[in-house]
């Protein structure tokens, strides 16, 4: 299956060697190490801090275009089955790779990819559905993307129960702030802190919270996600955005949401 994977948004093998009893993957070399450790630094000279809302908003599209890529242009589509934070990983320009496909799975050629297996990946990244019946579609792997853009945001683990009674999951804890202007500033974590525009802010949120959305139905397809990050990003002249009029029509109503629940007196960058 790896052997048939070609895009610039996944990692890529180089080649392979068996001997005996022994195995060996051989992938190109990510010499800026992968998402999770720039989310967490401590700042020492080996593990820098991202210092911007640009590049992580880059690599979010990058890792977005990963997944569209296994969902929309394999056939049958290939389901991730274990995205994270640590399984992105960054070149020298930090321009953004997926990685990691061990357990990745063939979906069927139906919308969805539906497939049953048994529960694996990484607790917090997995979607409810799949938790609960073992059932794995294309949707689930937009859970866990979503997961990530919270990450992101607020700077924290997806499961963390040291944190006070309330705010050990992250999802749990987030979701109904990110329809909240306030609420959504105020949740933004350290390293984003003060690098972003309030209105770019806003879209980010939303696009996050349609992705966790507990209701398989209701999470937008991938193509639909990098579709919506791209004003985000400065991109090439001429890229075309389009989007589907139901993924447009919940992406306005939530934004607008934010934008109602707002103070007046909030500034807008």
């Amino acid at each position: 299956m790896l052997s048939r994977l070609h895009s610039p948004y996944l990692v890529g093998l180089l080649g392979y060697c068996t001997d005996q009893d022994h195995r060996l993957l051989v992938y190109e070399y990510m010499p800026n190490g992968n998402l999770q450790e720039h989310l967490y630094s401590d700042g020492t000279p080996g593990n820098p801090p991202i210092l911007n809302w640009e590049t992580p908003m880059r690599i979010d599209l990058d890792s977005a275009k990963g997944l569209e890529y296994l969902h929309e242009c394999v056939s049958p589509p290939v389901i991730n089955h274990d995205f994270k934070s640590s399984n992105i990983l960054l070149d020298s320009n930090f321009n953004a790779k997926v990685s990691d496909f061990g357990l990745a799975n063939l979906g069927s050629d139906k919308v969805g990819g539906l497939v049953s297996t048994r529960v694996l990946g990484t607790h917090g990244y997995v979607a409810p559905e799949y938790a609960l019946t073992g059932h794995l579609t294309t949707k689930s792997d937009v859970y866990s993307y979503g997961m990530v853009l919270l990450e992101l945001l607020t700077g924290r683990v997806p499961v963390d129960m040291k944190r006070p009674l309330g705010q050990g999951v992250l999802v749990s804890w987030a979701l109904p702030r990110l329809t909240d202007r306030d609420k959504l500033v105020e949740m933004v974590g350290p390293v984003m802190e003060g690098q972003f525009a309030v209105k770019d802010l806003i879209q980010v949120a939303a696009i996050a919270a349609m992705c966790v959305q507990p209701e398989v139905d209701y999470r937008p397809l991938m193509k639909d996600v990098v579709q919506s990050l791209i004003p985000l990003v400065k991109h090439k002249k001429g890229s075309k955005i389009v989007s589907t009029p139901d993924f447009h029509h919940r992406m306005v109503t939530l934004k607008s949401s934010s934008i109602d629940s707002g103070s007046s007196g909030a500034r807008e960058n």
